[in-house]
């Protein structure tokens, strides 16, 4: 009884909280986008510039260029030269960064509310008036290859996910990593750069996301104040990118040195961008929940505490993201066992999912635990802003944020069978295992200089 009314007070609570909050969409004359929510709690606000570009945008020879231009942001305007930005950011008590992902890059300030045009009058700055140093690029651009060897090339399971992804999508340009290939780093001119910049950073291809206790025709004026004079550019579209069918297990070994083996297993799946049937990406997020979401889901109930047969299990898959995605499974076998035990296990509990509906109590209690974070997101100005922003980069509505709840609520026991029989299957399968190789063939790394932003 107690679980019941736990539940329905999470239901009530998050009709409340999504329900308190007004949601103001404005746009300027050049196409630039203002989304502004209000949040009153607190007098701070949080500002964030969107752009239409990632690492899924770039082609062959310049993977990684979203990236390092991000940090390049950073270096400085014939107004604000390099440091300038950060410098004047803190000394207004303000935090600030950026993050690329392969469909977005962001850039963002926590101000109190008085200090808001003052990010926008420097966001505005670099937007169209960017000066690409090659003595800076020259030397951000070995930051961002020294951050790749410590994230990526030092880190065995990141090297394999890198692997993974490398040979899971054929077509798509998700099979590159957001950091860039090494060779494409190595051989990145400033040039490179300055055409990415031309070509993406336009106010019509941005969206500026303020949440905060702000009024919302406040920020509107600010913003046409600041971003107004600015001209459209003509953007050219990607072409469609649609994966090529798999018609057979893809299998891939990948040998560094490593404490123990490691294994990572991907299923081709459709998100919300691309799905046939609206329903299907939310009944794949319930899939991923059932089998990991949380010490009483059924990988840890069942492999790491029952049959011990792994020290770690995991299920991960996002519904948003803008070209069809994978729902991932990856764990370490337990001692004793092997890999091939740990992958046996694993797709044992995707066949029991596919023979037996899932029980009503695992659907409530993963339904409560998704309506509690969301009640807890709002406590962060800075999550509301980021979920926003991040739908409607990706070319969808930022409305579903409100939806989400009400569409997991919706998924049935019968969906997410139906989700696991027609897309967990071996044609769609791609598996990386990670073979450890003796820890002292490790290479020592120096640390890497800045590391200022998060990715």
């Amino acid at each position: 009884m107690r679980r019941y009314i736990w539940v329905l007070l999470l239901f009530c609570c998050s009709t409340l909280v999504l329900a308190s909050s007004e949601v103001h969409e404005f746009k300027l004359d050049n196409g630039m986008k203002v989304i502004v929510k209000e949040d009153h709690r607190a007098p701070i606000v949080v500002s964030q510039v969107w752009y239409k570009v990632g690492s899924s945008y770039e082609h062959r020879g310049i993977t990684g260029v979203s990236h390092v231009l991000e940090h390049m942001m950073f270096k400085g305007t014939k107004k604000h030269p390099p440091g300038e930005f950060s410098r004047i950011i803190a000394a207004n008590g303000g935090r600030e960064n950026a993050f690329t992902g392969r469909d977005y890059t962001a850039y963002f300030q926590t101000l109190s509310k008085d200090r808001l045009a003052i990010s926008f009058e420097m966001e505005a700055d670099r937007m169209r008036n960017l000066i690409l140093l090659p003595e800076e690029f020259a030397k951000e651009v070995e930051v961002v290859k020294e951050e790749r060897r410590l994230r990526t090339e030092d880190n065995p399971t990141s090297l394999t996910y890198e692997q993974f992804n490398a040979v899971a999508f054929r077509s798509s340009p998700y099979r590159n990593p957001v950091i860039g290939w090494m060779n494409d780093l190595d051989n990145m001119e400033v040039e490179d750069l300055q055409a990415w910049y031309q070509r993406w950073y336009a106010p019509n291809n941005a969206t500026m996301v303020v949440v905060g206790d702000v009024e919302p025709k406040a920020v509107f004026a600010l913003a046409k104040q600041y971003f107004g004079a600015f001209k459209p550019e003509k953007i050219n579209g990607l072409k469609p990118s649609k994966e090529a069918a798999q018609r057979g297990v893809i299998r891939v070994k990948v040998r560094a040195p490593a404490r123990e083996p490691y294994l990572m297993m991907g299923y081709k799946v459709p998100v919300v961008s691309t799905a046939a049937e609206a329903w299907e990406p939310y009944a794949l997020e319930m899939l991923a929940a059932v089998l990991d979401g949380g010490s009483s889901a059924r990988f840890a109930r069942n492999l790491v505490r029952g049959q011990e047969i792994a020290v770690s299990a995991g299920a991960g898959y996002s519904a948003f993201t803008r070209l069809s995605s994978l729902v991932l499974l990856d764990g370490s076998p337990a001692e004793g066992q092997s890999i091939a035990d740990l992958e046996t296990a694993l797709l044992a509990e995707l066949e029991r999912v596919k023979k037996e509906l899932v029980t009503q109590q695992e659907l409530e209690r993963i339904q409560a635990q998704v309506i509690a974070g969301k009640v807890y997101e709002k406590d962060s100005v800075f999550y509301q802003a980021m979920q926003i922003g991040m739908l409607e980069t990706i070319g969808l509505d930022w409305r579903l944020e409100d939806e989400y709840v009400d569409r997991l609520k919706a998924v049935t026991a019968e969906q997410v069978q139906a989700v696991a029989k027609k897309y967990l299957v071996e044609d769609h399968l791609t598996v990386a295992v990670l073979e450890p190789l003796p820890m002292e063939m490790k290479q020592p790394v120096k640390a890497a200089a800045g590391g200022r932003h998060a990715h």
